[in-house]
């Protein structure tokens, strides 16, 4: 997994580039808030976790923080702020923000390690579950194509699909769906088709 750093101070931006590469993180550099929007907006596969700074220059943590999540209204990054503020009312900010969690400066390794493992599992959960939404859009979409006025054939009883081609109704319903078919006969079939043919085989013994 991909950890994108915004942080403008270089020997904390050094330690946390260390510290996630030996944790075995793929770790994109950026040091300012602007750089780390860039990345951003920039790359199709953007970076699914973050770690801002609060203090920087030109755009802070915060501000940038709020425009991320502006930006990826859904799967939106985990984004972890790093600061050293640490009143209650700084923490309910950065919240308030939009930010996933919080950690405050001097961090430890193990809380930032934990903290990360976390972030990571959400990560992966809310990849499934958007995948899961996807299917199911797909799904809804297959169920609308079966609504509405469809062309059938009054003798043959095939239908019209969007092609102009005619097709039977096991055939066009199998396309648009999971549904399977098993043919049987009916009764009022079997009385007026069935059972006189097998009237005839009898006769004709």
């Amino acid at each position: 997994m991909e950890i994108l750093i915004a942080e403008d101070d270089p020997i904390s931006r050094k330690i946390l580039e260390t510290i996630l590469k030996k944790w075995d993180y793929q770790v994109l550099v950026t040091y300012d808030g602007i750089e780390a929007w860039k990345a951003f907006n920039k790359q199709e596969n953007y970076p699914k976790l973050a770690i801002l700074d609060w203090m920087m220059p030109c755009l802070d943590g915060i501000t940038l923080c709020r425009k991320i999540r502006e930006q990826f209204q859904t799967n939106p990054p985990y984004i972890i702020m790093l600061t050293a503020k640490g009143r209650n009312e700084d923490i309910v900010t950065g919240f308030e923000a939009g930010a996933d969690d919080y950690i405050t400066k001097p961090f430890d390794r193990e809380e930032l390690k934990a903290r990360v493992k976390v972030g990571a599992r959400m990560v992966e959960l809310r990849g499934k579950l958007s995948k899961r939404v996807k299917e199911l859009e797909e799904a809804m979409n297959k169920i609308k194509k079966l609504h509405g006025l469809l062309p059938i054939c009054s003798y043959c009883k095939k239908i019209r699909d969007d092609k102009n081609y005619w097709t039977r109704v096991e055939e066009y319903i199998t396309q648009r769906s999971n549904a399977k078919f098993s043919h049987s006969v009916c009764p009022e079939c079997y009385e007026k088709i069935v059972k006189p043919q097998l009237l005839e085989m009898e006769k004709n013994k």
